[in-house]
């Protein structure tokens, strides 16, 4: 009978290990630079994921990393990432720069700075990004001011929340 059950054990967990499940997640790494006196923000997403959301939204055919792709997506990107993230620094609302973005593999890297900030307190994130197009999306935030490192993960159900320093 235990051998029985183990067989059948080692066939659930190969079948699930080799399933094709997709995972929806993003990281937003948010770093204060007390010598810049800046934000700097980092976010990760799936290509795929980012490019099926903008497609869809500004009907539009990206076509990323490929022959076809659009040259002016970075005016697609920056308006989506204006429209779904939001950040308040010490309870002020502060836009972001746009930087650009980068490819690596099947993830698409983008840099977003908050000028002028002489000290931080509390930064209020407000993340939708793909939260629209995938309901189990979720997002992670992690970040550091001085030497303190906070993380939350933000989901379609509570997709704000404040990290105090």
């Amino acid at each position: 009978m235990k051998l029985k059950k183990t067989l059948v054990l080692l066939f659930v967990v190969s079948f699930l290990a080799f399933s094709a499940h997709k995972y929806y997640l993003s990281l937003t790494q948010i770093k204060y630079k007390s010598e810049t006196k800046s934000v700097q923000i980092i976010i990760n997403v799936f290509m795929d994921d980012i490019e099926l959301a903008l497609n869809k939204d500004y009907h539009i055919d990206l076509q990323l990393t490929t022959n076809k792709e659009l040259k002016n997506n970075d005016v697609y990107f920056e308006k989506y990432l204006k429209s779904k993230l939001q950040f308040k620094v010490d309870a002020a609302s502060k836009e972001f720069n746009y930087i650009g973005k980068e490819y690596e593999g099947d993830l698409v890297f983008f840099y977003l700075e908050i000028e002028d900030i002489p000290t931080v307190t509390t930064i209020e994130v407000t993340n939708k990004i793909l939260l629209k197009h995938f309901p189990e999306q979720q997002n992670l935030i992690k970040s550091k001011v001085g030497k303190k490192n906070k993380s939350v993960l933000l989901s379609k159900d509570k997709y704000q929340e404040t990290l105090t320093y």
